[in-house]
């Protein structure tokens, strides 16, 4: 369904939920290049203040990603600015609740700011704000 720019408001949002699991984090380590032992390796990671395997954080700034691109504002979406602050790990077997919400529209630029963050059991593990351009509705 394609969505414009004068059918988003202040306050919309959506949360979408994903249980991270080892292969996510081991795809994710494959595709970023990023091969930490913290997050891929059981017996370093057993010896952090961790206890164990964490996921990249980026990990979790890709499940903002997706749902802006996918959810709220949708497809369509391209990325201006994502700002983010990682606050707790997330590890194998945690769900992820994102949730994005709207807070501001420049209708003159296309754009769109939100509100990003991602939690654990009610506990925040990543935030932010993002400002995303999204399609204007052609004059006709």
């Amino acid at each position: 369904m394609t969505r414009y720019l004068d059918e988003l408001a202040v306050g919309q949002s959506v949360e979408t939920k994903r249980t991270v699991t080892a292969a996510d984090i081991d795809g994710f380590a494959a595709v970023s290049g990023d091969h930490n032992p913290i997050h891929v390796d059981d017996a370093f990671a057993a010896t952090t203040p961790f206890g164990g395997r964490i996921a990249h954080g980026m990990l979790a700034a890709a499940f903002i990603s997706a749902t802006v691109g996918n959810e709220l504002p949708g497809p369509g979406t391209v990325y201006i600015t994502q700002s983010l602050k990682f606050r707790r790990p997330v590890k194998p077997g945690d769900e992820v609740a994102t949730r994005v919400e709207i807070t501001a529209i420049d209708e003159r630029r296309g754009w769109v700011t939100l509100k990003t963050a991602c939690s654990v059991a009610g506990k925040t593990v990543v935030d932010g704000e993002a400002v995303v351009a999204f399609p204007k509705r052609s004059a006709a």
